[in-house]
């Protein structure tokens, strides 16, 4: 039998696949758990096809968990972008409407008709990275607890609800000795030892993870922290959730895909733009911090910023412009370390946004954003 494609529409706690062969004629399918029998039935059908490709919807989002359980199992897995799949469907049913199995169906074909899909490999560290960053298992500090109230607020609010209130009355020589300490002294003292315990054991926990942090961005051959701003969190998070960079076919890709890019609001002849409230907002936020950064020292960020204010600019049309400015360098960055690390030029996907209303390209022999001799690099 000649190669099949097996879509999937995957979720968090599902995945629905459908097997297409290369005249489009559907020869399986179904719904299946992402627990482990769940998986183990769905590999056991695609297996029945010696030769298969599976094409994965989102391997960089929703579909990356399953796609990094196929690639070790030895299976060949391709990313199929929501854009190439959503057109698919589109011009498959001649409308937009979704179910599981039509999203698994445009994800096979759009597989089958498109060339030059990015081949998904495992990516360990990646997955390890994102983890580090993610949101802490544990609060920093204990719960908040009720403050205790005062013993003559609440003699004053026992006398109002007409209770009797105890009065205690000093004995001789009481005025020579201290009095013994009241429960609630006790118990204010023994919360705030147990909670600078409890801090003092989540610093060493931090400082530990924050280490292993810096090791692991250090193994990936990663030079994102000699970007003044990007310190080991904020690269990690970069790595992990980027991942591989040559997804994006250019520089207005990826600002559109980490919500830098702004977007044309134009109207008459007033020419103006609004911010983009869409993408990846924990890469948003990076690059915000790497641009607050920049602010507080001399740098071609500010220098950048404050042209910017003497064009007319307001501080927060200034600030977008340079997030957007910094995304461009954040992608020239990565894109050379991806170069250096496989001694080619990466390519990005179809499906990439070409134009864009970006910031203008760096001045020739223009370090931007570099750590230079005169500034320091503060960590995100």
């Amino acid at each position: 039998m000649d190669q099949v494609i097996i879509g999937m529409d995957p979720h968090k706690r599902s995945a629905t696949i459908e097997i297409i062969d290369d005249r489009e004629t559907v020869l399986a399918g179904g719904r299946f758990g992402t627990d482990r029998e769940g998986y183990k039935a769905m590999l056991a059908l695609g297996r029945r096809y010696p030769e298969r490709i599976w094409a994965v919807e989102g391997c960089n989002g929703i579909g990356r968990h399953v796609a990094q359980r196929l690639v070790p199992d030895g299976e060949t897995v391709v990313d199929v972008p929501a854009k190439l799949s959503a057109r698919a469907r589109v011009f498959a049913t001649g409308q937009g409407r979704k179910t599981d199995p039509v999203d698994a169906h445009s994800v096979a074909v759009a597989a089958l008709r498109a060339k030059g899909l990015r081949q998904v490999a495992v990516d360990d560290v990646t997955v390890a990275l994102r983890l580090l960053v993610g949101p802490p298992r544990r609060p920093r500090t204990r719960p908040h607890r009720p403050a205790q109230p005062h013993p003559q607020t609440a003699a004053r609010a026992a006398a109002r609800r007409g209770e009797e209130v105890p009065v205690r009355r000093p004995g001789p020589h009481h005025a020579q000795h201290h009095p013994a300490p009241r429960p609630v002294g006790r118990t204010r003292r023994r919360l705030a030892s147990e909670l600078i315990s409890d801090l003092v054991a989540v610093d060493k926990k931090i400082k530990a993870a924050n280490k292993e942090l810096t090791e692991l961005v250090e193994a990936t051959g990663s030079s994102l922290q000699d970007l003044n701003g990007i310190g080991p969190s904020g690269a990690a998070r970069l790595i992990g959730d980027i991942g591989d960079i040559g997804r994006f076919a250019s520089r207005a890709h990826f600002a559109s895909w980490n919500g830098t890019a702004p977007l044309d609001a134009s109207s008459g002849d007033q020419k103006r733009h609004r911010l983009s409230r869409a993408g990846n907002r924990r890469i948003n936020r990076v690059l915000h911090i790497m641009a607050v950064v920049q602010l507080r020292h001399d740098t071609p960020g500010r220098a950048y910023y404050r042209r910017r204010l003497a064009e007319g600019k307001t501080p927060m049309e200034a600030m977008r412009s340079l997030k957007r400015r910094l995304s461009d360098v954040v992608y020239r960055q990565m894109l050379r370390d991806a170069k250096t690390a496989t001694g080619t030029s990466p390519g990005g996907q179809m499906g990439a946004t070409l134009q864009s209303s970006a910031a203008d390209p760096n001045p020739p022999g223009q370090h931007f954003g570099t750590v230079t001799s005169r500034t320091r690099r503060t960590p995100a």
